[in-house]
């Protein structure tokens, strides 16, 4: 029987890592150790693994580091931050250099497993939105990247400025990943962007109401408190 998916777990504690090990396996998914950063990295030059489970501190380079590296090289891994310290700051960095999501420690296998699970079926989400290399399912609608066309279910084309184009295309790059506004802004080719004024807030309230079929309860492009916003492809199907 193929296994569910394919794990990393990355932690400096042997014992942490044989528990968690043992656990995953026993549930049906293949899983590989590293002790360290520099380990993980040559594991994950070797092998495709859907999900990495890092601890943020360890000796040596840190999980963060690792998470941007994995993230920056391997687009399509599901990161989940383990964290012995569940501040708002390990949160919010973790989630900038790409985390899908984190765990503090102490935890219970169980919820552990109960978040991959989550994650996986977001980034399985996130895989099936894709229509096509320049072509993202966003809500209700279509964004046709090389086109510059935003289009509804039936296909008729709803207007968009191309500043909201640039935003669009900037949070559908990246799903499940949230975006700082200082992040979109410097994602925007436009030069009228003003990082002072409420201008990303904006042009996000007026795209909800073009792509989401609530635009008051949105699902797909959601507010992250103190991180931005973030593309969740699967709406209601996804948690951030």
């Amino acid at each position: 029987m193929s296994p569910k998916a394919s794990i990393l777990v990355v932690d400096d504690e042997p014992d942490l890592r044989e528990v968690v090990e043992e656990y995953f396996a026993a549930h049906g998914y293949a899983v590989i150790g590293a002790e360290s950063a520099d380990a993980a990295r040559s594991l994950a030059a070797r092998h495709a693994f859907d999900v990495a489970l890092v601890d943020i501190h360890m000796p040596g380079e840190d999980g963060l580091s690792l998470a941007r590296h994995l993230r920056e090289r391997y687009s399509r891994i599901a990161i989940v931050m383990l964290t012995s310290a569940a501040t708002v700051v390990d949160r919010i960095v973790g989630l900038e250099m790409g985390a899908d999501d984190y765990v503090p420690k102490p935890f219970d296998p169980r919820e552990l497993l109960a978040r991959v699970k989550s994650v996986l079926r977001r980034t399985s989400l996130a895989g099936r939105a894709e229509l096509g290399a320049e072509r993202v399912r966003i809500g209700r609608c279509v964004l046709d990247i090389a086109a510059h066309r935003l289009s509804d279910e039936e296909g008729t084309e709803i207007p968009m400025t191309p500043l909201e184009f640039d935003l669009l295309k900037a949070l559908a790059s990246h799903p499940n990943r949230p975006l700082s506004r200082e992040q979109i802004l410097q994602s925007s080719q436009q030069r009228e962007w003003d990082p002072f004024d409420r201008s990303v807030d904006l042009r996000i309230s007026r795209l909800r109401k073009k792509v989401e079929p609530d635009p008051e309860h949105p699902q797909y492009i959601r507010t992250l408190r103190n991180a931005g916003y973030v593309f969740v492809p699967g709406g209601e199907a996804g948690t951030p």
